[in-house]
Formats: structure tokens, sequence, C-alpha cells
């Protein structure tokens, strides 16, 4: 459903930024259903990034010289949505992450192997558009290439240990046959798909494997040639993994925090505010693992939690088979908790064999806006000897329902919202709803026993110490060995998962930020608000304010949940 116009000059603005958002990010534009972009990629030159960073600078300057004259409380979240996200993206440009990182979850090739879960074309034109697409991919890698030259050129290099992860996540890629790639997999939809002639569907054919081995291939072993000849020997050792070690780093960190966090926040106060929960976390987990396990210290609990073979998965269908019966529970219990509800599904899916290895163990992939896909929950199940069966209820209900298929799909469908806050918004909004809703499920009964509430508290320990890591080898200089026994010491997640996540806010910095300043933030206001309306606070109206602005920024949020407390109490 289209939203409803906005007063005058704001909606033409929005609507503005909006279609600038989807043409800088294309294959954003095609994951939520927008088909205008479909043989396109971004541009990942500095010059493109100029470019686009100065189309929205102008924008920037519009919005901020409106008259606000008049304005009722939802265009005044309108346009305080609209100046973060705009400052966001300028911010991430500026920061020069984008020209010197190698990121092994979201860069060249994994987020190329993602495309074919949301792109498959049901009719010829759409098989073409889709060529050209992957024509592009070839373009991209070698400009991406040709970007990290420049940069390496300046003295501005990723860390080793991203690079190594990318180098072997090609190997494995160059190393199958290329019927086995990722890449491949439109062809096995088209076969099925009755629309297409034999002689379309052979044209295609011959298109995607021609520009799959012909296009790709090469321009994946030039770039793997390069990591391995030039950027590796230079990288930064893994002593040096933050963004402190670059050139103008800790200034673009300062600005990656206010982008995940939308709050005006110091890595000294985060990491000192991430050691205080991490002290009470450590209190809680000793007393439940005491009464549970049997364990008298912390280190002990840790121990026995790792080192039980009972409390860990054996097979990846029982791995699966657990994360799908806790989704149906959770999804029975909602409707005491929340009055709006998303009319999109949830599923789970496996995560494919190209990205299990090096990805972490769970993620959420939002609905097509169209309803063509559900809301989709994606499960690491390999290795489940290593995944903890005390943590599973835990992710699933942050991953999917209560948390992010609940918030992201309601807030898809918010009928009167401006079309880029019904799926934009800061990351803290997003993860610091997961991270909350970790503790609801166990106020909606939906935790089995004590040893999954071990697992709340292990995540909760986990979103914790990423305060202290994330600042600690960003802003602190800390190497990666520090952050990687830091977590070990004071979270039973496991070694594994541990080394991937480490990783993954080497190549993210500041993003691992937001979940505890969004979560503590929920839980500030809902106490509060809980204070102030007494006996008519109602928790399903609270929640139901919170998810129906879309994701915003913290202290717009606080406004809106403040704003309505007003209200209800004064009825009451």
């Amino acid at each position: 459903m289209d939203a409803e116009p906005l007063p005058g000059p704001l909606d033409t603005l929005a609507r503005a930024y909006w279609d600038l958002y989807l043409e800088a990010n294309p294959l954003f534009a095609t994951s939520i259903g927008d088909p205008r972009w479909d043989d396109q990629l971004a541009d990942p030159t500095p010059e493109g990034s100029a470019i686009t960073r100065a189309r929205y600078a102008a924008l920037a300057d519009r919005i901020s010289a409106l008259d606000r004259t008049g304005w009722d409380a939802e265009t005044g979240i309108t346009h305080s949505a609209l100046l973060e996200s705009i400052s966001g993206d300028i911010a991430l440009l500026d920061t020069g992450l984008l020209d010197w990182n190698v990121d092994s979850l979201e860069g060249v090739p994994a987020d190329f192997f993602l495309v074919p879960d949301y792109q498959c074309p049901e009719t010829p034109d759409e098989g073409r558009r889709l060529i050209s697409r992957w024509r592009e991919m070839a373009t991209y890698t070698d400009a991406h290439l040709a970007t990290l030259r420049r940069s390496l050129g300046d003295g501005r290099v990723a860390c080793h240990a991203p690079v190594a992860r990318t180098i072997s996540i090609l190997e494995e890629v160059l190393d199958r046959p290329d019927a086995e790639s990722p890449l491949m997999a439109p062809l096995a939809e088209v076969d099925v798909l009755g629309t297409w002639t034999t002689a379309e569907r052979e044209r295609f054919a011959a298109a995607l494997r021609d520009v799959v081995t012909t296009g790709i291939r090469p321009a994946f072993e030039r770039l793997h040639d390069a990591l391995v000849t030039e950027i590796l020997p230079a990288s930064r050792p893994d002593d040096r993994p933050g963004m402190c070690h670059v050139t103008h780093g800790d200034e673009g960190y300062r600005q990656l925090i206010r982008v995940h966090t939308s709050l005006d926040l110091g890595p000294d106060e985060l990491h000192a505010l991430g050691l205080a929960e991490i002290d009470r976390i450590d209190r809680e987990l000793t007393q439940l693992a005491a009464r549970t396990i049997g364990t008298t210290t912390l280190a002990d609990a840790l121990t026995a939690l790792r080192g039980d073979p009972s409390l860990y998965f054996s097979t990846r269908d029982e791995f699966y088979a657990k994360a799908e019966y806790s989704l149906a529970r959770a999804t029975e219990a909602i409707p005491d908790w929340f009055g709006r509800l998303p009319q999109a599904a949830c599923e789970i899916e496996r995560m494919g064999s190209h990205e299990e290895e090096h990805s972490s163990i769970a993620y959420y992939r939002q609905p097509a806006p169209d309803g063509s896909r559900p809301g989709q929950y994606y499960l690491n199940t390999a290795h489940p000897e290593t995944r903890p069966r005390y943590e599973l209820e835990a992710l699933t209900y942050h991953e999917s329902i209560p948390g992010h298929h609940l918030q992201i799909a309601i807030g898809q469908e918010l009928p009167q919202t401006a079309e880029f806050r019904r799926h934009l918004g800061p990351t803290a909004f997003f993860e610091g709803w997961g991270l909350y809703t970790e503790r609801l499920a166990d106020e909606m009964g939906l935790y089995t026993g004590d040893l999954d509430r071990i697992g709340v508290l292990s995540y909760d320990a986990w979103r914790a110490a990423r305060l202290v890591v994330d600042t600690g080898m960003h802003a602190m200089g800390w190497p990666r060995d520090r952050a990687i026994e830091y977590m070990k010491e004071h979270t039973a997640l496991a070694s594994n998962n541990i080394v991937n996540e480490v990783d993954r806010y080497i190549v993210l910095p500041g993003q691992a930020l937001a979940y505890k300043a969004g979560q503590l933030e929920m839980l500030r206001l809902r106490a509060e608000t809980r204070d102030r309306m007494g006996p008519s606070f109602d928790i399903r109206a609270f929640h139901d304010v919170v998810l129906g602005n879309g994701a915003i920024p913290l202290p717009t949020l606080r406004d809106v949940v403040e704003r309505w407390a007003e209200r209800a109490t004064a009825a009451a």
C-alpha cells in the first residue's frame, strides 16, 4: 500500500531521498521488490561515491531549510528520521571505510552470492536484466580491486584476518565447477517456470553460463590473486585490527558510532557501559549456573557449558527442528503481548554451503513488501556439535518472533508512513529491539527451562562484550586475540562463534555497539513509562507505540513514547 502524502515539500523530499537511496543501493531495491534497478549494481569507485555524496548533501540542505511551522507530530517524526538517515549515508561515505575495507561478510564475493535468493527472473525480460546485473558483477569486482589498490597506495589497508577469510571464500568458489556456483542458481528456477519457451530458456542458460565463466570467474581470479600477492602481504597485522590504526580512522569510528546508535556517545563512554553491564551479567550468570549445573565460579560455569557434549546438538536436522519448534511457540504467544501483528509470515531457511563456514550463526531477511516472499530467518546449521542447545531459543526469538520479524514486517506494513521509514532506520532500533525481545520472551513464558535462561544471559553478555571489544579494537588499539579472549572469559559462546564474531566487528566497525545501546534505551523507556502510568500501563499498547512508527532514531523514539504516555495518563 502506498503511503499517504505528507504535507507539501517534505513529501517531495522524502520521496526524492528514497529514490536516491535505492538508486545508490540497487541490490537492496531488488530485495524489497522494487525492480527499477534489477540490471545494475552500485558504483564502488571513489568518483561514484563522491557523486552520490554530493547528491545526498544537496538533498540534506533542502530538508534542513524547510519551514516547520504548523507541522503535526507525524510530520516531525518523518523530518527527524529523514535527516538522521541521510546524515548517516553521508557519514558512511566520509569515513572512507568503503575504499579500503575487505569485507568477508557483505563484500565481494559474499554479497553477490545472496542475490539469487531474492532475484529470480519470471519472464525473459527479467532474465535479460539479471544477465546484465551478472555482467556488472565482473565490472564491480575489478572496480573494487582498483579502489583497494588506490587505498593501499595511500597507506590505508584492511586487517589480515578478513583478507585471509575473503581469500578462503574465493578459493572455495574457484575450486568448484562453474555449474556449482551460487550464481548459477537462477538456471534451476527458470527450468521449472512454464512461462518460458524452450528457446528462451536455452538462450538464458547459455547467457548465464557465459557470464559466469567468461566474466565473473576471471574477475574473481584477478581479485584473488591481488589479495594474495598485494593486499595480504601489506595488510595490517591482527594485533592492529582497529580503525584507530588507519589514517583518520579515529574520526571515522566516531562517525560510525553515531550512524549505528543514533546517539552522541564517545567510545570511552560506551566502553565503560560495556564493562558495567558485563560485571552485572557475570554475577547473574554465576548465580544461575550454581542452581542449574552446580558450578561456583564464572570460569567453571563457562568451562562446563562449553565442555559438556550433551549441551550441544548432534545433527543439522535436530538443530533446525528446535528452531522451528521455538518459532511456532512464539507465533502462538504474541497476540497477548502485541495489539498490532504483521500480515507477513516468517519462515526458517538453512544457510547455503557457500556462506555457512564464514557467516554468523543466524540472520534475518525482511519480507518482500508485495507479499511474494515471507520474512526469512536464516540459520547456520554447519557443525551442529558446536551449537549450544541452551542458546538456540534466545537466538530464534531475537531473529524471528517477537524479534526482527515482528518489528520489520510491522514497519513495512504501516499504512500512513513515508516509504523510506518502512525500510530504513538506525541499527540501534533494529538490533536494540531484537535484544530487548530476548528477555521479553522470558516474560512471555517461552523459555523451556533454566538452561535456556543461561542462554539469555550468555547472549546478553555477548552484546555487552561487544561494547567492550568493538571500542577496544577500534578506539583503544586492542589486538584481535585480546578481543577473542575477553569474549571467551565472559560469554558461553562456542569458540568458533566467537572468532567469527570478532572478525565481524573488525569489518563492520560500530555496528556491534547498536544492540546494547538500543536495548537499554527501550528498557529505560518501558520502566519510566510504567512508573508514570501506574495501573493504566498496558504492555500491548506500549509495544504498539514502540513499533508503530518504523525504525526511528532513539531520541525520536523517546519523544514518541513520552507524548503517548502523557496523552494516555491524561485520558485515564
